[in-house]
């Protein structure tokens, strides 16, 4: 189903974020599922987790990061512009209960998916501890929206120039874990080598860990089993058995392997759209 851009804001280098007009999409979503997205008749399909709905506006709201052709397309898009389809709420909804304490983490632009989790979990009753980082400041997004609905929130910048200096899994290890800081549970969002770093961490402390996939994904129905990946040695597929995962189950080395399978293909593809899209600006 077609969908209009009604607002849209860049929120920090090649990161943006798009409000949508998608009513039954907003009715129904849950947290930690996703829409897939189509901009024109030969467009990719793009995976995007609906960082935040409004049911009773009739709204959606996607953050994404411009890596391809596909996403540097979206990027272009401006207010009254419409996609050919928003397809959704896909995937399985995050399991939301009162379990105690839960450490959220998100990563970059992984900040996004993890917001909903987060709210859902506070609404339930959890005391939530947020962990946000990023490379350096300027690329932190959405602190407000975690402040406002965790007890804690820490902010790390891998250069120091924010916060705690060091990337999230080490705030989650120096300044909870290893002081003894009771946490029930942890969910974690972001790049995958991050997601593996804070695994790495948790399992030592055999700490129940949660983390949402990003894997290639084409359908996202189940069929052409693009997203396939191996956990606790059995291969199930993102679109419809995730996202969400135990991070201590999943194969992170066959799912980075898996995701460098296109790489030069989409450079190529991405270069050659910046190429056309300069050639255009001179004439």
């Amino acid at each position: 189903m077609a969908a209009r851009v009604l607002e849209k804001r860049q929120l920090s280098e090649n990161v943006f974020s798009i409000l949508f007009e998608a009513p039954k999409i907003a009715r129904k979503r849950k947290p930690g599922q996703f829409v897939v997205v189509r901009i024109h008749e030969q467009g990719e399909r793009i995976p995007l987790t609906i960082a935040d709905a409004d049911a009773g506006g009739g709204t959606v709201r996607l953050i994404f990061q411009v890596v391809g052709k596909s996403t540097a397309q979206m990027a272009d898009l401006n207010v009254g512009d419409e996609v050919l389809d928003l397809v959704g709420p896909l995937g399985t909804p995050t399991h939301i209960e009162n379990v105690g304490t839960v450490a959220c983490i998100g990563g970059g632009v992984g900040i996004a998916p993890v917001f909903p989790i987060t709210q859902g979990l506070k609404n339930a009753g959890n005391h939530i501890i947020a962990i946000i980082g990023a490379r350096t400041k300027d690329l932190i997004i959405m602190e407000q929206e975690m402040r406002s609905v965790s007890d804690e929130l820490v902010v790390t910048t891998d250069d120091g120039t924010y916060g705690f200096h060091g990337f999230v899994s080490q705030a989650l290890e120096n300044l909870y874990l290893l002081p003894g800081k009771k946490i029930d549970q942890v969910v974690a969002i972001g790049p995958v080598p991050m997601m593996r770093a804070v695994c790495d961490v948790t399992r030592k402390y055999s700490l129940p860990t949660i983390v949402s996939l990003n894997s290639i994904m084409v359908d996202a129905t189940g069929m052409c089993g693009a997203c396939r990946v191996s956990v606790g040695g059995k291969t199930r597929f993102v679109c419809v058995d995730g996202p969400e995962f135990d991070g201590h189950q999943v194969d992170f080395k066959e799912l980075i392997d898996r995701q460098r399978i296109y790489l030069n293909e989409e450079k190529e593809s991405y270069d050659h759209f910046c190429s056309c899209r300069q050639q255009t600006v001179r004439r």
